[in-house]
C-alpha cells in the first residue's frame, strides 16, 4: 500500500487521470454536439412543408426522390422508409415507421451515455486523489518528525484539495453540457416521432374516398332512389 501511495503522489498519477478523462469527454462533447446541431439535423418545417404537399399531390415518388437526398438525417431516412410503402396497406406503412425508427436510433444516441460516465468517473478519480492526500497528511502527524511533520501535512492536505477542485472543473460543465446535448437529443427523436405520424395520416388519407352520392349509389341506382322517394331530387330538378 505504501508502494502505491507513492507511486501516486510522485509521478501524479491522479492529475494524469483527471487530465485523459476530460480530454476523452471533451471529444465527446464536440463530437456530439457537432452530430446533433449538424449532421443530424434538419430544417424540419421546410423540409415537412415540402414533403406534405408532395404527398397531397400524389407525387410519392417525387417526394421519396427528395427524402433520399437528404438520407442522412434521421428524419428524412425515416420519412423516404415510410413513403416507400405507401402503396401497402396501413399496417404495413405503421410496421415501416417502427423499423426506420430502430435502425436510425443509433446514430442519434452514440456516445452520449458515455458523457455522463465520464463525469462520474472524473468525481471518482478525484476522491481517490482526496483520500491519498489526507492519507499522506495522517501519516505526517504520525510518524513524521517535528520539523518535517507541518511541511508533509500541508502537502498532504495540498494533494487532497487539489485532486477534488480539479475533479469537480472537470464534471461539472460535463453534466451541464450532457444535460444540455440529452435535451436536443429529446427534441430530434420527438421531430421524428411526430412528423413521420403526420407524414402516415397523410399517406392514409388519400385512400379515403370522399363522400358523394354516386359512390352510394352507383351505375344509376340514384334515380331509382328518387323514384321511390329515398333520396330528394337533384336541385336543378333533374335525377342525376
Amino acid at each position: 500500500m505504501e508502494v502505491v501511495l507513492r507511486v501516486l503522489v510522485d509521478y501524479k498519477i491522479v492529475d494524469i487521470c483527471i487530465g485523459a478523462v476530460g480530454l476523452f469527454g471533451l471529444y465527446l462533447m464536440f463530437d456530439r454536439f457537432k452530430a446533433l446541431f449538424f449532421d443530424l439535423a434538419l430544417p424540419t418545417e421546410q423540409f415537412m412543408k415540402q414533403v406534405s404537399q408532395m404527398v397531397e399531390h400524389d407525387k410519392i415518388e417525387e417526394a421519396i426522390t427528395f427524402c433520399a437526398a437528404n438520407e442522412s438525417k434521421p428524419l428524412a431516412y425515416v420519412a423516404k422508409r415510410i413513403l416507400e410503402r405507401a402503396d401497402r396497406e396501413n399496417e404495413a406503412i405503421d410496421h415501416a415507421l417502427d423499423i426506420a425508427a430502430a435502425e436510425v436510433a443509433p446514430k442519434l444516441t452514440k456516445n452520449l451515455g458515455h458523457l455522463a460516465m465520464v463525469a462520474n468517473v472524473v468525481t471518482l478519480i478525484g476522491l481517490l486523489g482526496t483520500v491519498t492526500g489526507l492519507i499522506v497528511a495522517f501519516k505526517a502527524v504520525s510518524f513524521a518528525d517535528v520539523s518535517q511533520k507541518q511541511t508533509l501535512l500541508a502537502e498532504g492536505i495540498s494533494i487532497a484539495m487539489s485532486a477534488t477542485a480539479m475533479a469537480l472543473m472537470v464534471a461539472i460543465p460535463t453534466m451541464f453540457i450532457y444535460s444540455f446535448l440529452h435535451a436536443r437529443q429529446t427534441k430530434l427523436f420527438s421531430d421524428i416521432d411526430l412528423y413521420s405520424n403526420k407524414i402516415i395520416e397523410t399517406l392514409k388519407a388519400r385512400h379515403v374516398a370522399p363522400f358523394k352520392a354516386h359512390n352510394v349509389y352507383p351505375n344509376g341506382m340514384r334515380a331509382e332512389a328518387v323514384s321511390k322517394g329515398k333520396l330528394p331530387p337533384a336541385p336543378n330538378g333533374k335525377v342525376a
